[in-house]
């Protein structure tokens, strides 16, 4: 997988501006990049800190030098996790989410006191509490001991085309109905965070907004230019209009929402289309004759979290040439 350092940057401090000016903080989600040299440019450019989707994604940025972390994630308080949640607490400055009373007695219980968010549902209908509801969960969280720091949500229902600005308003309702004032509300996701304002915000988490997929680019939130990840592959066999090219679903990761027009996009065939894949094969349709075998294509990931978890390192290049190479160390860590 190769990575356009000079695209990278500009998207990292693109979206640390974005914020600034909004007078929000900017707390990205490393899961997208579970890479320390990018969270370390994120940093630089003034993130408030990180957000992370695990416990062990956690305990690997913290073992990267990273004091500020959000598991943004009512994180349940197995025997394991809580030893381990407890382990992190007393090294950095690390805040939780819970989205239920249950949750928060046992948090304090098995780990201590901790700095929790409460989620609230905004319309993505996944975790969290009806926003009604956020009250009565924070007052069970700070009998129990905790530190409630506020609310946050996620508007992943505006993963579809069109459905970016009802999203935002979604967020902006729930977080004013939950708590007008609560100290941060947090929410954002790369779809929404052109729609982030403050007011009901005061903190956005995007993370794909670092590397762009094809998703965005068919979104309307990035264009083909601001795609700074993409998969190298090479032309294996051929057939009229179509070409068979070594990257599948092992590199390439297999999601595909209904409304997505392939299994990825190729940024400097914009016309072709991926319509299947394999687990080391993707097909691809060309308007016209296709590539010549041994042809080398760049291929854009649909969703680029996934397709970061797949790989182990990441080939950073400028101009075309490489100029260093940057370990995936987060990958794999999913509990």
């Amino acid at each position: 997988m190769a990575v356009d350092v000079d695209v990278l940057d500009r998207n990292v401090a693109g979206m640390a501006a974005a914020a600034r000016d909004r007078g929000l903080d900017l707390r990205p989600h490393a899961k997208t990049h579970k890479c320390l040299e990018i969270a370390r440019r994120q940093v630089e450019h003034g993130a408030a800190g990180l957000t992370v989707a695990t416990v062990s994604e956690a305990e690997l940025f913290a073992g990267g030098g990273f004091e500020d972390l959000f598991i943004a994630y009512p994180v349940w308080p197995s025997p394991g996790r809580a030893e381990r949640l407890r382990a992190l607490a007393e090294r950095i400055a690390l805040r939780v989410g819970v989205d239920s009373v249950e949750s928060a007695g046992l948090l304090a219980k098995a780990v201590g006191p901790l700095d929790v968010l409460v989620e609230v549902d905004s319309g993505h209908h996944r975790s969290g509490v009806r926003p009604g509801d956020a009250a009565r969960v924070a007052e069970a969280a700070e009998r129990a001991g905790h530190r409630v720091r506020g609310i946050f949500t996620f508007p992943g229902h505006g993963y579809g085309p069109g459905l970016q600005q009802q999203a935002a308003r979604d967020e902006a309702a729930a977080l004013s109905e939950a708590a007008s004032d609560a100290p941060v509300r947090s929410g954002g996701s790369t779809p929404t965070a052109a729609l982030a304002g403050a007011g009901p915000l005061t903190e956005i988490r995007p993370g794909v907004y670092v590397f762009g997929d094809a998703q965005q680019v068919e979104l309307g939130t990035c264009d083909w230019e601001d795609v700074a990840l993409t998969v190298v592959a090479t032309v294996v066999s051929r057939t009229g209009n179509r070409a068979i090219v070594d990257a599948g679903s092992k590199v390439l990761g297999a999601d595909r929402p209904a409304w997505a027009t392939g299994f990825g996009r190729l940024p400097e065939h914009p016309d072709a289309r991926i319509v299947a894949l394999s687990e080391h094969h993707a097909t691809v349709e060309f308007p016209g004759e296709a590539p010549a075998r041994g042809d080398v294509l760049r291929v854009a990931p649909n969703h680029v979290c996934a397709t970061v978890n797949l790989a182990d390192e990441l080939v950073v290049v400028r101009d075309g040439t490489e100029v260093d190479r940057w370990r995936v160390a987060a990958r794999g860590a999913n509990t």
